[in-house]
C-alpha cells in the first residue's frame, strides 16, 4: 500500500478505509455512511465505545495518508472533483489560529480510496543527497501525479489535535502498525494526523502539516532505521522534543540501538550497513542531528518498542498511555477491561507445548495471509516455483465495480508478458471481493454454441488475507490453526475463533459482538421509520459485525470446521458473513471439504514418518527395532491421523505397556455394531481401527474405575453435546443420568449413597475431576482456556454417537434442561432441542413426559426464543422453535384426550370412561395455559417483522384458549385481548394502504 501525502478531515469527516464501500470507484457520499466519525465535529457519530470520550467543541483535525490506493487516477475522476487540493492547501496554508471561518461543507466520500491529498512519489533510499536548499523552502515534490480530494469544513475554529504520527517508509508491516495504530486512537475518540512528510508534493502541504504539529497534544513519532536519514523525522523529533511532547515508537529498534556514536561510527550489525555520516542527509548541522537522536534517550517516560512479537501490546500501550495523558480516564478503563476479557476468551485451547512438525505449513499460511514471511519463518520456508500466469485471475468484482475498472483490468492482462513469471499476484488496482451473489447464467459461445466449462478453482491468493485449510477429520487442522494463532497473535488485535459446524456458525458469529464491542439486537438494528422484515433484520445485525472487522483494526477470523458454504437455516453463503477480502482483517477456515468458496486450499498431508515416531514414542524414546516395527505398524492401521497418533503415544506414556502389546490388544479388542448408514458411513468405515484403540481407552477407564466408569460415560454423553465446549459438571451429571443395565447393582449404589450423605457432594466433585483428568492425559478430551470445560474430536462424538448405548441422549437432555444455562450454555440448550423437536427433516430422538415438557417450555425454551430473537437478530430460528414447541404441546394434548374417545366408542356399559385429562385436570390446564403462551409470544413476535396476518391467527387462538379456561376478566386475557386489539388494528392499516 503506497502512502500518499496528508489529507485533511476537519469536523464530520470519518476516518475511513478504501474497503468499507462495496465499491472504491463511487462518487461522494454522506460522511454518516462511514464506520469513523470525528470525536469533535458538532454532528459525530462515534462507535459505541468512544461516545463517552466525543467532545464537539472543535475541529478535528485528522489525515489518512495510507488508506490511499495504488496506481494513477484517470483524467475523468479528476472532472468529478468538488474541491481540489490546490483550493484546499491554499486555504490551509493561509490560515492562522484565529482565521479558520467560514468554510463550505463538502461532503467526503466514505471509504473511496482517492479520499484524501495524495501524491504519489517514488521514494528512494538515498533521495536526499542534495537537500539542503528544497528542505529550506518546503518545496519539494516527488509526484507523478496526484490524487484528487474532498474536504469536509463544519466548525467555526481550528483548535487543537490530539495526536499527531510521524513516520517514514513503505514497508507494508511499518504501513500495517501505522494503520492499526491510527484506526485504534481514533476508534476510542482521539483525533490523529498522520504524515509522512517526504511525500508532500509542494510548499502548501507542508505548511498543512506544520499546522498540524503545531496543534498536536502530542507527537508520535515512529522511528525505523531508514528515519534517520530523513530530514523530516529528525524535525519532528527536535520539534517534539522542544515541546516536551514527544512519544518515540522504536519500530524494529530499540532505545539502545539509537546511539549517535554507534549510527556514525557503523558500529554493530544494524548499523554496520545502514549507519555513517546520516547527518549530511538531514540537510542540516550535525550538532542539530546529534542533539535530535540524543534526545531519544531522555524520554525516559516512553520506552515504546514495536517488535516482531509485540505489536499488539505496544500499540494498547501507546493508546493507553495517551489516553491517560490526554485525561481520558473512561478509554483507560474500557481498554483494562477489554484486554482482561480477552486475555480469559481469546483462545478456545491452551496452546500445545507437544506441537511437532507443520513448519512449511505455518510459513505457507504466513505467505498466503501477509504476501510475505520474516523472522525465523524465513528460514523454515520453502521456495516457491514459478508458475504460469492465469488470465482473469479474481474471486469476484465488487458488486458496484465499474466499466472503467474492468477495462482497466483487461488492458493490463493483455499487456502482460505470456509465459513463466515468479509468483506476483497484482489481480486489480481495487481489492479483491468475494462474490456473494448466485453463480453467473451460462451464456453459450458464438463458436461452439455450448455452455463454457466452469473453472472448478482459482489460485491461491498470496497476500489477500484468505486462507483455507483441508483435510481428514483427526488429522490436525484445528492443531495447526491454534499454533498460527499463537504464534502471529501478537500481529491482531484478537483472534476470533468461530466454530464452522452449519447449525451454529451463524450464533457463532454473532457472538463476536462483545469482543467488537457492537449491537446486534433487534432494537439497535431495526429502522423507526418502518418495520424491517426478518431477514432485513438478520442482515441487519450481520452487517454490524462485518463492518466492525472491516476497519483499519487487523483481527484474525478463525472458522474451524466448516461443514458447509451454504448456512443451514436459510441455504445463504457462508461467505456472506465475512469482510471483505484483501483489507486487515484475515480470515483461516478449516474444512473438511475438498474445496470452499472456489478457493484451491491448502491440503492438509500426514506427518512425516520421523514426526509420527516422536508423537507415538511419548515419554519413552529408545525402543528396540522389533517395536519400532510395531509403531510403523499401528501408524499404518490409525491411518497416520494426528489424533491416534496422540492417543497411541498417551497409553505408551501412562501405561506400563510396549508397542508390540498395543498392537495385539488392539486387534483383539471387539469392535462394536455401528449402523454404517448415513453421510457418516465414510468416516466410520475408514476408521475402524481407531474406534478400536477407543474402545481400548474405554477398557483402561473400566479397569481403573470399575464397571461403567464415569470416565466412559462422559464420552458417551459428550457425544450428543453440541461442538463446543462441554462444562465438567454437566457433562458428569449428563453421565450420571445414564441408566443402568443392573437394577442389583443400581440398588446396592443407592444404598451406598444414602449411608454417605454429606460426603457425597466432595466424593462426586473428586470423581469428577479424576474422570476429566483421564480423559485428558490419554488424549480422548482436550482441555479449554475456560476453566472446568473440556472438548471432544469429532471423530470420538461420532463413534460415541454410534456405539449403540441406549439412553444416553435422554440422559444428556435431561441434564441440560436442568442445569443448563441460557447465556453461558445456549449451545447445548440448542442441541438438546434439536434432540427433542427434530428440526428440519431430522427425527425426533427423545420423547418427554407431558410434566418435563412443561417445564421445558417455560424454563428453556421460551426464554432462549426470546434471547435469539432480541439479542441476537435471529429471527428466523427463534420463530422455527417456538413453532415446533407448538406442535410438541398440540400432540401432547392430543394425546391427552385422545384416549377419551377411541374407549368411549368400545365401552360396554354405562359406565363413564376417565381418560388422563379428566384424572388430572391442571395438568391440561397448565398445559392449555403454555400452549396460549407460546402462541401468544409468537404472535408478538411477528408482529416485530411485520406479518400482521399470521400474528392475527396465532393470537385469536392464544385468546379462545385463555378464555376458555381463565375466563373473560383474567389479567392475561385482558393482556391478549390488547394484543390482538393492536394486531387487527395495524393489520387494517396495512389492508386500506394496499387496497387498490
Amino acid at each position: 500500500m503506497d502512502i500518499g501525502e496528508d489529507s485533511l478531515r476537519f469536523g464530520s469527516v470519518p476516518v475511513t478505509t478504501s474497503r468499507n464501500m462495496s465499491s472504491s470507484s463511487s462518487v461522494f457520499l454522506s460522511a454518516n455512511q462511514s464506520p469513523f466519525f470525528s470525536p469533535r465535529s458538532p454532528t459525530c457519530q462515534l462507535s459505541e465505545s468512544a461516545r463517552s470520550d466525543a467532545r464537539c467543541d472543535g475541529i478535528h483535525l485528522s489525515a489518512d495518508p495510507l488508506s490511499s490506493s495504488s496506481g494513477i487516477p484517470e483524467p475523468e475522476s479528476i472532472a468529478n472533483v468538488r474541491f481540489t487540493t490546490s483550493d484546499i492547501s491554499a486555504a490551509a496554508a493561509a490560515c492562522t489560529a484565529s482565521d479558520f471561518q467560514k468554510f463550505g461543507r463538502v461532503s467526503s466520500p466514505a471509504g473511496v480510496s482517492n479520499s484524501n491529498i495524495s501524491s504519489y512519489s517514488l521514494a528512494h533510499d538515498n533521495g536526499y543527497a542534495g537537500l539542503r536548499e528544497n528542505h529550506r523552502k518546503h518545496g519539494r515534490s516527488y509526484g507523478m501525479s496526484y490524487t484528487p480530494v474532498s474536504v469536509s469544513l463544519s466548525c467555526n475554529r481550528l483548535r487543537s489535535c490530539d495526536v499527531f504520527i510521524g513516520l517514514h517508509g513503505c514497508k507494508p508491516s511499518l504501513m500495517r502498525f501505522a494503520n492499526w495504530l491510527r484506526a485504534e486512537l481514533e476508534v476510542q475518540g482521539m483525533s490523529c494526523f498522520v504524515s509522512d512528510r517526504a511525500r508532500c508534493r509542494n510548499s502548501r502541504k507542508h505548511a498543512i502539516v506544520e499546522r498540524a504539529m503545531d496543534i498536536s497534544s502530542f507527537g508520535v513519532v515512529i522511528l525505523t532505521r531508514k528515519s534517520f536519514r530523513n530530514p523530516y523525522s529528525i524535525e519532528e523529533l527536535r520539534y517534539f522534543s522542544g515541546k516536551k511532547n514527544l512519544v518515540p515508537i522504536f519500530f524494529d529498534l530499540s532505545p539502545g540501538d539509537c546511539l549517535v556514536r554507534d549510527i556514525v561510527e557503523k558500529r554493530g550489525e544494524l548499523w554496520e550497513k545502514n549507519g555513517g555520516e546520516l547527518w549530511v542527509l538531514y540537510g542540516g548541522l550535525e550538532k542539530e542531528w546529534k542533539e535530535a537522536v540524543n534526545g531519544l534517550s531522555r524520554v525516559d517516560e516512553w520506552k515504546l518498542e514495536a517488535q516482531e512479537g509485540n505489536c499488539r501490546d505496544c500499540i494498547l500501550r501507546a493508546v493507553t498511555l495517551l489516553a491517560m495523558k490526554l485525561g481520558r480516564r473512561s478509554v483507560v478503563e474500557r481498554l483494562t477491561k477489554w484486554r482482561e476479557k480477552v486475555d480469559k476468551e481469546e483462545f478456545p485451547f491452551p496452546r500445545n507445548e507437544n506441537f511437532i512438525g507443520r513448519k512449511k505449513e505455518l510459513s505457507e499460511l504466513e505467505f498466503i495471509l501477509f504476501g510475505d514471511i520474516t523472522g525465523d519463518s524465513e528460514r523454515d520456508y520453502f521456495e516457491l516455483k514459478a508458475r504460469t500466469r492465469r488470465k482473469n485471475l479474481r474471486i469476484g468484482w465488487s458488486k458496484s465495480a465499474s466499466l472503467e475498472e474492468r477495462r482497466k483490468e483487461r488492458q493490463w492482462e493483455g499487456g502482460s508478458r505470456k509465459g513463466k513469471e515468479p509468483v506476483v499476484w497484482k489481480e486489480s488496482e481495487k481489492e479483491i471481493e468475494m462474490q456473494s451473489t448466485e453463480a453467473p447464467q451460462r451464456q453459450k459461445t458464438k463458436s461452439s454454441g455450448r455452455y463454457p466449462r466452469r473453472k472448478r478453482s482459482t489460485k491461491i491468493l498470496y497476500g489477500k488475507g484468505i486462507a483455507c485449510v483441508t483435510g481428514d477429520s483427526g488429522i490436525g487442522k484445528t492443531e495447526l490453526l491454534l499454533e498460527f494463532a499463537y504464534r502471529y497473535h501478537q500481529r491482531y488485535k484478537m483472534v476470533l475463533w468461530v466454530g464452522g459446524e452449519s447449525r451454529y456458525i451463524r450464533q457463532n458469529y454473532l457472538n463476536l459482538w462483545s469482543f467488537l464491542d457492537v449491537d446486534v439486537g433487534i432494537e439497535n438494528c431495526s429502522d423507526k421509520s418502518r418495520i424491517k422484515s426478518f431477514e432485513e433484520q438478520e442482515e441487519a445485525a450481520i452487517c454490524r459485525v462485518r463492518k466492525e472487522l472491516m476497519r483499519n483494526i487487523p483481527f484474525l477470523v478463525i472458522i474451524d470446521n466448516l461443514e458447509s458454504e451454504k448456512d443451514w437455516w436459510d441455504d445463504k453463503l457462508v461467505m456472506d458473513l465475512l469482510p471483505r477480502f484483501g483489507g486487515e482483517t484475515h480470515i483461516i477456515i478449516s474444512t473438511r471439504l475438498p474445496r470452499v468458496m472456489n478457493l484451491e486450499p491448502l491440503k492438509l498431508s500426514y506427518l512425516s514418518g520421523v514426526e509420527a515416531m516422536s508423537l507415538m514414542q511419548g515419554s519413552v524414546k529408545d525402543y528396540p527395532i522389533t517395536e519400532v516395527d510395531a509403531l510403523r505398524v499401528i501408524e499404518e492401521k490409525v491411518g497416520r491421523l494426528t489424533m491416534g497418533l496422540a492417543v497411541v503415544g498417551a497409553i505408551l506414556s501412562e501405561l506400563p505397556i510396549n508397542p508390540s502389546r498395543l498392537l495385539d490388544t488392539i486387534n483383539r479388542m471387539p469392535l462394536r455394531d455401528l449402523s454404517w448408514n448415513g453421510r457418516e458411513s465414510h468416516s466410520l468405515r475408514r476408521n475402524t481401527f481407531l474406534f478400536q484403540l477407543f474402545e481400548v481407552c474405554f477398557s483402561i477407564f473400566d479397569h481403573a474405575d470399575g464397571p461403567r466408569s464415569l470416565a466412559t460415560r462422559m464420552v458417551l454423553a459428550g457425544g450428543w453435546f453440541a461442538p463446543a465446549a462441554i462444562p465438567v459438571s454437566l457433562l458428569a451429571l449428563a453421565a450420571h443420568k445414564i441408566p443402568e443395565k443392573h437394577k442389583g447393582t443400581h440398588l446396592w449404589r443407592k444404598l451406598l449413597l444414602s449411608l454417605t450423605c454429606g460426603f457425597t457432594s466432595s466424593y462426586t466433585k473428586r470423581s469428577e475431576a479424576e474422570a476429566s483428568s483421564m480423559l485428558l492425559r490419554f488424549n480422548i478430551a482436550r482441555s479449554s482456556t475456560r476453566q472446568g470445560y473440556i472438548h471432544f474430536n469429532e471423530l470420538v462424538k461420532l463413534y460415541a454417537r454410534k456405539r449403540g448405548v441406549t439412553g444416553v441422549a435422554h440422559a444428556m437432555v435431561q441434564a441440560v434442561i436442568s442445569r443448563g444455562s441460557i447465556t453461558h450454555h445456549s449451545g447445548h440448550i440448542w442441541t438438546a432441542c434439536f434432540l427433542l423437536f427434530g428440526f428440519g427433516n431430522d427425527l425426533k430422538v427423545v420423547e418427554l413426559k407431558v410434566s418435563e415438557l412443561l417445564y421445558l417450555v417455560k424454563e428453556v425454551v421460551l426464554p432462549l426464543a426470546i434471547r435469539t430473537f432480541i439479542t441476537f437478530s435471529r429471527c428466523s430460528a427463534a420463530l422455527e422453535l417456538l413453532r415446533l414447541c407448538t406442535n410438541a404441546l398440540e400432540a401432547a394434548d392430543h394425546a391427552l384426550v385422545t384416549p377419551v374417545e377411541k374407549l368411549l366408542d368400545k365401552s360396554l356399559c354405562w359406565r363413564p370412561v376417565q381418560t388422563n385429562a379428566q384424572l388430572n385436570p391442571s395438568l391440561w390446564q397448565e398445559l392449555a395455559l403454555t400452549r396460549a403462551t407460546v402462541l401468544e409470544t409468537r404472535a408478538k413476535l411477528m408482529l416485530r417483522g411485520g406479518q400482521f396476518d399470521m400474528g392475527d391467527d396465532l393470537i385469536r387462538k392464544a385468546v379462545f384458549i385463555r378464555t376458555s379456561i381463565s375466563g373473560e376478566d383474567h389479567p392475561d386475557t385482558i393482556a391478549a385481548r390488547e394484543t390482538l386489539s393492536k394486531l387487527t388494528r395495524l393489520l387494517a392499516n396495512v389492508q386500506i394502504h394496499t387496497s387498490p
